[in-house]
């Protein structure tokens, strides 16, 4: 499907942040020479604790900031691998408030911008996480928004955290092309009523087939 096929009569470009615009694992390949074998062991188990943890507690009802949860998913991580140093622990969370944008992820803001689309990004991040790792990254003037689940205290999928888009935002979920690359996140906002794009930059097989994604892509420079 061509880029102008996807974005035709679209407002808006929203943005999941974590694994779409910034590289999760990015923290820990930095450090990855020190930590030793079990270093990409540490950062999937992180990673997928911290989810796993929004999850839960969005569940419970019981909201707990994102940053809170990445931090004891660390601690359960390095529990889990006895082998890697504690010590780093500060120079991990440090890490994960300045990840790596992808590589193509300034240029796909810029050309969305000169198109006339606006650019927001959309995250169960709180803002003052989100408000830095957008910093470190150079992309503040690329993004005519930056969104936290947190006025609403819960997390994605849940409906009233993709309905929050629509408040800030002032539009209207047909003006929305939404982009993520996690599989949960595009089923959640399918569902919700946007048009989705899974950015599936591993190869990933679908696990939601019945919230399809308008299109599938392995980087966001396949859509423009």
């Amino acid at each position: 499907m061509s880029d102008s096929d996807l974005l035709a009569g679209k407002t808006h470009a929203v943005f999941d942040a974590y694994g779409t615009l910034f590289d999760v694992h990015s923290a820990v390949q930095r450090h990855a020479g020190d930590l030793g074998p079990q270093a990409e062991s540490l950062s999937e188990t992180w990673r997928t604790k911290q989810l796993e943890y929004s999850w839960v507690h969005g569940l419970m009802g019981r909201y707990v900031g994102f940053w809170d949860l990445t931090e004891r998913a660390l601690d359960f991580a390095l529990a889990k691998h006895p082998g890697i140093d504690r010590r780093f622990r500060g120079k991990l969370l440090d890490g994960y408030r300045e990840l790596d944008a992808y590589g193509e992820v300034p240029g796909v803001l810029e050309r969305l911008r000169q198109r006339g689309v606006k650019t927001a990004l959309f995250s169960n991040g709180n803002a003052a996480m989100l408000e830095r790792a957008v910093a470190s990254a150079g992309l503040g003037d690329r993004l005519d928004a930056v969104l936290s689940v947190d006025p609403v205290r819960t997390f994605k999928t849940a409906p009233a955290a993709y309905q929050l888009v629509l408040d800030r935002l002032g539009t209207a979920r047909d003006d929305v092309l939404f982009f993520s690359s996690n599989r949960w996140d595009i089923a959640g906002a399918t569902a919700f009523g946007f048009d989705a794009v899974w950015v599936n930059r591993k190869d990933q097989p679908d696990e939601y087939p019945d919230q399809a994604p308008r299109a599938v892509v392995k980087a966001l420079d396949a859509v423009i």
